[in-house]
C-alpha cells in the first residue's frame, strides 16, 4: 500500500486524544462514608461491568473514526491485482519498445517491429484520464531523454515516428532508466512495458540496474520464428605493412547463426566499392569460423573497406566494415648522437631512395634537445648513436613506446651502459653487455646466421624467389654492440653468429623497440654501401611508424569508446564526420603527443567516420553493428522474465500469446493500484454514527432497592 498524501500521516497522533481523556477521567476521589448511603454498596457488580464495557466501547469508536479520518486525508493506494474497490490510481504507464536491428526481422505474425507497434498501441488503449505515458525505444536518436506525456495521442504520433535502427541499449537497461524517469512523474503508480522479441544475445549484454520496488514490469513478447543468418563478427588486418601493389592479410570471422549447415559459403572483401578478393568455407551451426583474404592495394589514403557475405534472411549484418590505412608519408624523428655521422640515413630516407614508395617526413634534431622534443607528434623515432640518456629521456622514450610509436636504436662507441641499460629496462627488453671488435679493424668478428624471414618486415622484400629459399646478403661487420635479450616480449630477427642478436625487436605496450648492433657508419661495418641497407632500414622504419595505423578503429554503433588520435594541432579542435551529413563534436582532452577523443553513444549510424582536425583528416573509423544483433535466437518468456528480473531486481511478468488475442482487457485486468480514501471515509462516518447511536443509549446504571 502506498500514499498520495504521506504527511497527513503524522496526523495519526490524534487517535490517542479520546484515550488520554479516557485515562484522565478515571482519577479516583476521596472516598467518605455516610451511614445513610450504605445501601450503595449494595450495586451488583455486573452493572459496573456494563458501564466499562461501554465506556471501552464508546473510546474504541472514537480512536477508529479518527484513524479512518487520517488515512482518509492520507489518500491510500492498494497495489495488487485486484480491482474494483474504489476508483483506479492515476499511472505512468513506461512502454519500451525494443526498435533495435533484430526487430527487422520478420515472424509468423508478421514484422517483429510492426508487432511492437501494435502491443504498444494496446497500451495505449488502457490510458485513463489523470495518466501519463512515456514511450521509451531502445535505440534512440541524439542525447535528449523522453519525458512523461499526458495525452495519449502524442505518445502515438511518437510511436508512428519509430523504426528499427542500430546503436541500441541492452533491453535491461532500457527498463531501469525508463522506470526511473517515469518513476518521477506526478502519478502514484507505475508500470513498465516491454514490447520485444526477446532476443537471447542481447539479454545478458547488460550491466545490473535497479528498478524501483512498486514498479511493475510486464514483458509483452513478439511471435517469432528461426531464422536462417550468417554474421561476420570481426575483422582483423594481420599485415603490419601496407604499401601499394603490395599484398595485404586480411581474417575475418564469420558465425553460421542458423539451423543448418553451409558449404560452399562464399564471402568477398570489397575496398572503395571494388571487389578485391573472395574466399569460400564451410560453415557449421552456432560455430565461428576464421575466414583469411589477401589484397593489393591500388591507391594511398584511407580506403574503405567491407566483408560481404550471401543474402539471408537478415540483410542489416551481411556487410562489416573496416577501414585501410596506406599511407602517403610519415613522420619521423631523427636524434643524431653527439659526433655521429648520419649522412647514409638521410639519403637511405630521402625521396630520391623511395620515390616509388611511400615518403618519410623526416626531422633531425641534435641529441641535446631531446629532452625538449615533443615524441608524441611522430610515428617513430630514430636514435642514432645517442652517448647518454637522462632519466626523464628514457621516461619520455619508454612511454611514446608504450603508447604506440616506434623507437629504432643504434649503439654509440661511447655509450653509458647505465643509460641504456635504464631504456631496456623500462621497456623490459634486455642487457648491455659491451662490445666485440674494433672498429675499422676490418677484421670480421662476426657474420649472419639465423634470419627469420617470416617476420612481417620483410614482407615483400624477397619478390624474386620464394621467401624459404632467398638468402640474406652477409655484410662485414667490425664492431657489434652485444645485446642480451630478456623476457617474452622480444624476438630475435636476425641473429649472429656469436649467439647476439643483430637486429632484435621488443614489443611493449602498444609499440615496438627495434634495436641494431651496429652503428649506420663504415667505421662498424660495411652495411651502409651493401644493397641491403637502404630496403633493411626503410622497411624497419615503416614497420615501426605502423604500429597503430594500418587499419582505423572498429567500433560498435551506440556503443562508448576512447580514441587517442595523433597529429593534431594544439588549437584544432577534433570532430567526426560520419554519412548522411551526420557531424559530431566529441569529448576529447590533451594527453602526451595526442588527443584523447571520448566516443560516446552518440555514433548510431553504420558506414564510416572520418576524424577531422580543423580541415585535416587524421583518421577514419568504422561504425558496424553489435554482433549480437546477428544472433536472432529468443528467449522462451519465462527465461526472459527472470534474466530481466535478476537484471532489473523487480518481479516481472510476461503475457501469454492466449492473453494477448484481447490486451486492452487482458491489461486493464491485470492493471493495479485502487485509491481507499473513500473506503476509509466511509468507514469514518459509520465509526461516529456508530459512536452517536451508542452515546444517545447510554442511560445511567441505577441499582434496586
Amino acid at each position: 500500500m502506498s500514499f498520495l498524501n504521506p504527511l497527513a500521516l503524522f496526523a495519526m497522533a490524534a487517535v490517542a486524544v479520546p484515550l488520554f481523556l479516557h485515562f484522565f477521567n478515571l482519577r479516583q476521589p476521596r472516598t467518605v462514608e455516610f451511614s445513610s448511603l450504605a445501601f450503595v454498596k449494595e450495586l451488583q457488580a455486573s452493572a459496573v461491568q456494563r458501564v466499562r464495557i461501554k465506556e471501552w466501547l464508546l473510546l474504541a469508536l472514537r480512536m477508529l473514526a479518527i484513524a479512518c479520518l487520517v488515512m482518509a486525508f492520507a489518500q491510500p493506494t492498494l497495489t495488487s491485482s485486484l480491482g474494483g474497490m474504489g476508483a483506479s490510481a492515476p499511472t505512468t504507464h513506461a512502454i519500451v519498445i525494443d526498435n533495435s536491428l533484430s526487430m527487422s526481422a520478420d515472424g509468423e505474425g508478421g514484422a517483429y517491429f510492426d508487432q511492437a507497434v501494435q502491443k504498444a498501441q494496446g497500451v495505449l488503449g488502457t490510458v485513463e484520464e489523470n495518466d501519463e505515458v512515456l514511450l521509451w525505444p531502445t535505440a534512440r536518436s541524439g542525447t535528449r531523454r523522453p519525458e512523461p506525456v499526458s495525452n495519449a495521442g502524442v505518445a502515438r504520433q511518437s510511436l508512428a515516428g519509430l523504426e528499427p535502427r542500430a546503436g541500441a541499449r541492452p533491453l535491461a537497461q532500457a527498463v531501469g532508466r525508463a522506470a526511473e524517469a517515469a518513476r518521477r512523474a506526478d502519478a502514484p503508480q507505475t508500470v513498465v512495458y516491454v514490447a520485444s522479441d526477446l532476443q537471447a544475445s542481447t539479454l545478458g549484454d547488460s550491466v545490473s540496474t535497479t528498478v524501483p520496488e512498486d514498479v511493475q514490469v510486464q514483458l509483452l513478447p513478439v511471435q517469432t520464428r528461426t531464422q536462417s543468418n550468417v554474421g561476420v563478427s570481426d575483422i582483423t588486418v594481420t599485415s603490419r605493412i601496407a604499401e601499394v601493389d603490395q599484398p595485404v592479410q586480411l581474417e575475418a570471422t564469420l558465425t553460421n547463426h542458423g539451423p543448418e549447415t553451409l558449404t560452399d559459403y562464399v564471402a568477398s572483401v570489397y575496398l572503395d566499392g571494388d571487389r578485391v578478393a573472395q574466399a569460400t568455407t564451410t560453415l557449421e551451426p552456432g560455430l565461428e569460423t576464421t575466414v583469411s583474404f589477401t589484397v593489393t592495394p591500388q591507391t594511398r589514403g584511407w580506403l574503405d573497406g567491407a566483408v560481404v557475405t550471401e543474402d539471408d534472411d537478415f540483410p542489416v549484418d551481411d556487410r562489416r566494415h573496416f577501414a585501410l590505412h596506406v599511407p602517403e608519408e610519415r613522420r619521423v624523428l631523427l636524434v643524431r648522437g653527439e659526433g655521429q655521422d648520419t649522412r647514409y640515413l638521410d639519403l637511405a630516407l630521402s625521396s630520391e631512395m623511395i620515390s616509388d614508395r611511400i615518403a618519410f617526413r623526416t626531422t633531425t634534431i641534435e641529441e641535446q634537445e631531446l629532452s625538449s622534443a615533443e615524441l608524441g607528434r611522430y610515428d617513430a623515432v630514430l636514435l642514432a648513436g645517442a652517448r647518454s640518456l637522462s632519466s626523464g629521456e628514457v621516461d619520455a622514450l619508454a612511454r611514446f613506446v608504450d603508447r604506440g610509436g616506434g623507437l629504432l636504436l643504434f649503439p654509440s662507441a661511447q655509450a653509458r651502459p647505465e643509460d641504456y641499460n635504464a631504456l631496456f629496462g623500462a621497456l623490459d627488453a634486455g642487457s648491455f653487455r659491451g662490445f666485440s671488435g674494433s672498429r675499422s679493424a676490418e677484421q670480421t668478428v662476426a657474420s649472419f646466421g639465423r634470419v627469420d624471414l617470416q617476420h612481417p618486415l620483410f614482407e615483400g622484400v624477397f619478390q624474386e624467389r620464394r621467401q624459404e629459399e632467398a638468402s640474406v646478403e652477409q655484410p662485414d661487420l667490425y664492431y657489434t654492440m652485444n645485446f642480451r635479450p630478456s623476457g617474452q616480449a622480444g624476438q630475435t630477427l636476425i641473429e649472429l653468429s656469436n649467439g647476439f642478436p643483430f637486429l632484435h625487436e621488443v614489443r611493449h605496450g602498444r609499440g615496438r623497440l627495434l634495436l641494431s648492433a651496429v652503428a649506420p657508419t663504415q667505421a662498424w661495418s660495411d652495411l651502409p654501401v651493401r644493397g641491403l641497407f637502404v630496403p633493411l632500414l626503410y622497411r624497419s622504419v615503416y614497420y615501426l611508424s605502423a604500429t597503430t595505423s594500418v587499419a582505423g578503429e572498429q567500433l560498435v554503433a551506440g556503443r562508448p569508446a576512447e580514441l587517442r588520435v595523433t597529429g593534431v594541432p594544439p588549437e584544432a579542435s577534433v570532430r567526426l564526420q560520419g554519412p548522411d551529413g551526420i557531424e559530431v563534436t566529441p569529448e576529447q582532452r590533451t594527453l602526451f603527443g595526442a588527443t584523447l577523443v571520448q566516443v560516446g553513444g552518440t555514433l548510431t549510424a553504420p558506414g564510416f567516420y572520418d576524424v577531422q582536425a580543423g580541415s585535416t583528416r587524421v583518421r577514419r573509423v568504422a561504425v558496424n553493428v553489435n554482433p549480437a544483433e546477428s544472433n536472432l535466437q529468443a528467449a522462451a518468456p519465462e527465461d526472459a522474465s527472470e534474466r530481466l528480473g535478476t537484471a532489473t531486481g523487480a518481479p516481472v511478468r510476461a503475457v501469454a500469446a492466449a492473453e494477448t488475442e484481447d490486451l486492452e482487457e487482458t491489461l486493464r485486468t491485470r492493471r493495479a493500484g485502487t485509491e481507499l480514501w473513500n473506503v476509509f471515509l466511509l468507514l469514518a462516518l459509520v465509526f461516529l454514527a456508530a459512536e452517536m447511536l451508542v452515546a444517545s443509549q447510554w442511560a445511567p446504571e441505577t441499582a434496586s432497592s
